[in-house]
């Protein structure tokens, strides 16, 4: 069985394969400081209480924050005796090309989400991922990754306004019934539902513009569902896009390997 680690800015998921489907999946705050220890203590209780069996024989690592792959490799190793994949490393061979500027490092999650949404949907998307930061990915029709624009996440966004403002208070997103708000948490909510319906749109149709050829706009992230509720903004929603690109990467280089 396959343990498949994706440890973004603020969450960090783990989820257990078992060739066919993620019987398991469970959430933490990244935190670079946690030991192999602790995570070992962390997972095998929730795998205990939630009475999930599974004999690990492999890892595969996703992450955007460079100083816990560290500690993740040791608890692959002291635990289930196996080296991890990393994504991102030389020895961890991607199934599509990656063709941006010369020196450029893609963040792990970026190129993970291209491998999910080509062996998905095919070629020419733009994946929309609602994390700490927006990114929107490119995928050319042959599966290549070729850039793609990064913005502030929603949260960051809400997170700053109420930090720089002192009359605004914090607020949580959703979608507002009208968008002229009458109150201060109304108005801030318009603002950034709407102003982040307006800024997927706009990107997306300027990427479309450039790129030349029709492109489905994929949505993954926390906040995805929310932003399904406007209408024609996306094409398809996949929840676990980033989990099922780790397998898919996992795989390649397991056949790779003979």
């Amino acid at each position: 069985m396959l343990l498949a680690i994706d440890c973004g800015n603020t969450n960090t998921v783990f989820s257990i394969w078992n060739g066919t489907e993620f019987i398991a999946t469970w959430r933490t705050s990244t935190e670079w400081q946690r030991t192999a220890d602790q995570y070992y203590v962390w997972l095998s209780t929730l795998m205990k209480f939630q009475n999930v069996e599974a004999d690990i024989t492999d890892v595969i690592v996703s992450s955007t924050v460079p100083r816990v792959v560290f500690n993740l490799r040791v608890f692959a190793d002291r635990y289930f005796n196996t080296r991890p994949m990393v994504v991102g490393k030389p020895e961890c061979a991607l199934p599509v090309d990656v063709r941006v500027d010369i020196g450029t490092a893609v963040g792990p999650d970026r190129l993970v989400n291209t491998v999910a949404g080509y062996d998905l949907y095919g070629g020419d998307l733009i994946v929309v991922d609602f994390g700490t930061a927006t990114t929107f990915d490119v995928v050319d029709h042959d599966g290549a990754y070729i850039g793609g624009v990064i913005a502030p996440g929603v949260n960051l966004s809400l997170e700053a306004l109420h930090n720089a403002a002192a009359a605004l208070p914090h607020v949580d997103i959703s979608k507002p019934q009208m968008v002229i708000g009458t109150n201060t948490v109304a108005c801030m909510q318009s603002g950034v539902f709407w102003g982040y319906v307006g800024l997927v749109r706009e990107i997306c149709a300027r990427i479309k513009a450039e790129h030349g050829r029709d492109m489905r706009v994929i949505s993954t992230g926390g906040l995805a569902p929310l932003f399904q509720q406007a209408v024609d903004l996306f094409d398809e929603y996949q929840d676990e896009l980033t989990m099922h690109g780790l397998t898919v990467i996992h795989k390649y280089n397991k056949e790779l390997a003979g």
